[in-house]
């Protein structure tokens, strides 16, 4: 089987493809993927690192309101059309799926051209041009928001890594703190403004940080590749660790209690598959997509919210700190956003488009797809209906691993004897911090121990 994804520009479009082109993989080796994306966008990074083939084409971005821009589309749009064609014709498509951006566009009016079956996916609750124009070219539609209203939608969530899906962040969480040089016997907050950074948060974490320190709580702070971080925390007080990208977003998942980042799809998905509470700071342009990703959470108790112009450093130590030194609601958060998680969206939308490729009628000289899911992959939903919730995942936890150092970026050396502190000792550290056993566990014990078999509701 021999599929096209056109999804590039931002980690939002690229992301979800690229957890479909895995999910395809680890359904048939044999498939072919082939990417599409322009040369300004995160693609050309991201694309090669997890090992697809990327294709070029010009973008062409469509403006959101009736403006000058608009007569400059045409000519544009004829040749990323046509060259868009010529790439279903070298690889022979079975399938184009489009999962909006710049690039998605000119590939739906291509795969029509060349009679190639689409399949959309979209992650906004409010679906951009390109989307909306390929849901007329198709009737497989699959949104992962359950209120996006495009034609023949059927919701089943965004597809996330499987490195993101099957994380266990109890059993991941000292190693994952040990790689970045924080503590293990102190909480987290995660900062990060995604793939690009956040300038407003940078800021206001800026004003904040020695207060976040000073109440015992470590700040992981991912600043983006084109931002630097200009804090200077005082001497004394709680770690801080400042990294300019993460490749690895499991192992900053695993580290953290809590977060404060934007409302993009994807982060939004992944933090509630992981079950990562979050005060969420909507981006405060386009058309309030990112809003719309949050509330179902917010509403659910999952997370906090805040306007982009309302966060400042006295709202992080007025409002934000004391939910981060309140044990229990960190837990109660953390229960609800895991309740909304979807982890196997991939290999719904995976099974989709091995359906629409193997229904498809052969061509003359062709070999017809033979890809077939695993029995135990979700089917995807009829036009109309959802797919159901999954539960948190119950897996046993799993023991650390082996210390791994994630590409882009060196984590802080190891002190003499290690991060690790023996279990009696850690629980002696807990309790002096005001962290209690898990209900059902035993004094002492760590999730994933001997005496401690089950995954308990625990706050490191």
């Amino acid at each position: 089987m021999r599929v096209v994804l056109a999804g590039g520009g931002s980690a939002g479009h690229i992301e979800p493809a690229l957890a479909l082109a895995d999910a395809l993989r680890q359904a048939d080796k044999s498939v072919s993927v082939t990417c599409l994306g322009t040369e300004r966008g995160l693609e050309t990074r991201l694309v090669p690192l997890r090992g697809y083939e990327l294709e070029l084409m010009p973008a062409v971005p469509l403006p959101r309101s009736l403006s000058a821009k608009y007569l400059t589309v045409p000519g544009r749009l004829a040749g990323a059309i046509h060259a868009v064609g010529k790439v279903l014709e070298k690889t022979n498509a079975d399938v184009l799926v489009g999962f909006g951006g710049y690039v998605s566009a000119p590939a739906y009016l291509a795969a029509r051209r060349h009679d190639v079956p689409i399949v959309v996916h979209e992650a906004n609750p409010r679906p951009g041009i390109a989307n909306r124009l390929g849901a007329m070219m198709t009737t497989h539609v699959y949104t992962g928001h359950p209120d996006t209203r495009l034609r023949n939608a059927r919701y089943i969530g965004v597809p996330i890594r499987r490195q993101i899906a099957e994380l266990d962040r109890l059993a991941l969480g000292d190693t994952a703190r040990a790689h970045f040089g924080l503590r293990t016997d102190m909480p987290v907050l995660l900062v990060t403004g995604g793939s690009q950074g956040a300038r407003s948060l940078n800021r206001a974490l800026a004003g904040a940080v020695d207060a976040i320190r000073a109440a015992g709580v470590q700040v992981l702070h991912v600043t983006g590749p084109k931002n630097t971080s200009d804090i200077a925390p005082s001497p004394g007080g709680a770690p801080y660790v400042s990294v300019a990208y993460v490749d690895r977003m499991d192992l900053a998942y695993a580290a953290a209690d809590f977060a404060l980042c934007r409302a993009g799809a994807m982060t939004c998905a992944e933090l509630t598959a992981v079950g990562l509470p979050a005060a969420y700071v909507p981006l405060p342009i386009g058309n309030g997509e990112q809003r719309l990703n949050a509330m179902p959470i917010v509403q659910q108790g999952g997370g906090m919210i805040v306007d982009d112009a309302e966060l400042t450093p006295q709202w992080i130590t007025s409002s934000l700190l004391p939910v981060l030194t309140n044990i229990d609601r960190v837990v109660a958060m953390s229960e609800a956003a895991a309740r909304l998680g979807r982890r196997d969206a991939d290999r719904a939308l995976a099974r989709a488009v091995m359906d629409v490729a193997a229904s498809r009628p052969a061509r003359p000289g062709a070999v017809a797809p033979a890809a077939i899911a695993p029995a135990a992959w979700p089917e995807p939903p009829a036009p109309g209906e959802q797919s159901p919730p999954q539960a948190p995942s119950q897996q046993a936890p799993r023991q650390p691993g082996p210390h791994q150092q994630a590409p882009g970026y060196q984590s802080a050396p190891v002190p003499e004897g290690g991060f690790f502190q023996p279990t009696q000792e850690r629980a002696a550290s807990q309790r002096a911090a005001g962290v209690r056993p898990a209900p059902g566990s035993v004094p002492g014990s760590v999730p994933g121990s001997a005496s401690s078999p089950g995954r308990h509701r625990h706050a490191r």
